[in-house]
């Protein structure tokens, strides 16, 4: 049986962030009904490369049953309300007050339905200056300062995707099983609130603490590690690229002996840590550079295999 069959969801969603979490609930086995607008969830058009449909909106609204209502009709709102009376989980990820003006505020719900798990997912949460913008994930990623280590030397880069809706709608996954738990000891319902700038703010923790403690900033190394070396993508001999990333002293040890050929390198004075290595990224790309190019691609491939690389 489905971890979560007999859990019924109520999403009033939209974009990203919670149709991500409501689809893993549905994963896990929940009923969920998702809430749209007149006119459906404007994440459906993105794009229309799947069948009309926007590659985002298929991957994250799978495994769902759909309605559509005007929270702001009374009748669509009493109807709202009779689905929330009998539902174990409510996601919203309207933009700010809008919920709470529409006679859903998550605490005020809680109180009408003792058992009720409310998720309210936002840009920025519920304090500061920034409590009642709207937010979206590019705004997020550069704020958070996630643009800043991302791309190469020659400029700052986006993520490829929505990471910073990505970390919110798992965040908002994973407290949504705590409150689905936390219930099964004590029959309360809780609420459950997470932001975009919250779950990239606590992802952007080894850049933050790297700059407190060495006074530098990470920067941006394009496939490039900034602290573990080697690492990334070098030639072979044919002109094709392979990646590789060497993060433990067995692979440094078998990337000399079986690789390099020169067993020695192992314990050189410039490369016997790991932090060494990273210092010493340039002399020993060149390493890297000289050893692979002795091989096309395939036959080096199958040597990195062979030694356990």
């Amino acid at each position: 049986m489905p971890n979560l069959e007999h859990v019924l969801v109520v999403s009033l969603e939209q974009a990203v962030a919670a149709p991500l979490c409501s689809s893993r609930l549905s994963d896990a086995g929940a009923r969920v009904i998702k809430v749209e607008r007149d006119g459906g969830d404007f994440a459906r058009k993105y794009d229309d490369v799947v069948n009309g449909d926007s590659a985002y909106f298929v991957w994250l609204n799978r495994g769902k049953e759909s309605i559509v209502l005007n929270i702001k009709d009374s009748h669509d709102s009493v109807f709202l309300q009779r689905l929330l009376s009998k539902a174990d989980v409510f996601i919203q990820n309207l933009l700010p007050g809008a919920a709470a003006r529409s006679g859903l505020d998550s605490a005020e719900l809680r109180c009408k339905h003792p058992r009720l798990i409310t998720c309210d997912i936002s840009g920025y949460g519920d304090t500061g200056e920034y409590a009642d913008m709207k937010a979206y994930d590019l705004l997020v990623q550069a704020e958070t300062a996630l643009c800043s280590i991302t791309g190469g030397p020659e400029g700052p880069g986006r993520v490829g995707v929505s990471v910073c809706d990505i970390a919110a709608g798992l965040n908002a996954y994973s407290g949504i099983l705590e409150a689905l738990l936390n219930r099964e000891r004590t029959g309360d319902g809780v609420g459950v609130k997470v932001s975009l700038f919250g779950g990239m703010a606590d992802w952007m923790n080894v850049p933050y603490l790297y700059q407190v403690h060495t006074g530098e900033t990470l920067g941006r190394h394009g496939l490039h590690h900034p602290s573990i070396a080697p690492y990334g993508a070098f030639p072979a001999a044919d002109g094709k690229m392979v990646l590789i990333s060497i993060q433990n002293e067995r692979e440094w040890r078998r990337l000399c002996v079986e690789i390099f050929e020169r067993p020695e390198l192992e314990k050189d004075s410039r490369f016997d840590t790991p932090s060494k290595r990273g210092r010493n990224r340039a002399e020993l790309d060149k390493v890297v550079r000289t050893s692979f190019l002795r091989w096309p691609r395939e036959d080096l491939m199958n040597h990195l295999r062979k030694a356990g690389i």
